[in-house]
């Protein structure tokens, strides 16, 4: 399984919120510690933001945090939700797509138990789980 470069940043974004749920957070602020593209984690946010998962909040002081409980968001419906009209195989598009192994292939059905046993996995998931903490804060060396 292989997700898209898309929703790997929308998973660290959103394990980075659940570290500290309380907080909002800039976008440049997550790019940089995460050495993600200011403006690739602009269209993730966008995308986050209208499947429901963070608010977001324009100008001074603004930025975006979870819209919901860490616990109360699974990464399947994350993945679902970023990653749901990609086709795994061509063979699983609606139409069928080139395959020239349809119909008697005998690979489809466990490539189809494979995805569904790692989605499985991912709804079993809560972002709560995964959350990345923020790194402590140094303190500066005492002088003895």
């Amino acid at each position: 399984m292989r997700l898209t470069s898309f929703t790997d940043f929308a998973l660290r974004a959103l394990m980075r919120l659940a570290g500290e749920p309380d907080r909002s957070f800039a976008t440049g602020e997550i790019a940089a510690e995460f050495g993600i593209s200011r403006n690739h984690l602009a269209k993730v946010v966008r995308d986050l933001a209208e499947a429901g998962f963070i608010a977001t909040q324009r100008g001074a002081g603004g930025g975006f945090s979870l819209a919901r409980a860490p616990r109360a968001i699974t990464l399947g419906e994350v993945v679902r939700a970023l990653e749901g009209g990609s086709p795994l195989v061509e063979c699983f598009r609606d139409d069928g797509g080139e395959c020239v192994l349809l119909p008697r292939c005998r690979l489809k059905a466990r490539l189809a138990a494979a995805r569904e046993a790692f989605m499985r996995e991912l709804d079993g998931t809560t972002l709560a789980e995964c959350a990345y903490l923020p790194r402590p804060a140094r303190h500066p060396a005492r002088a003895s």
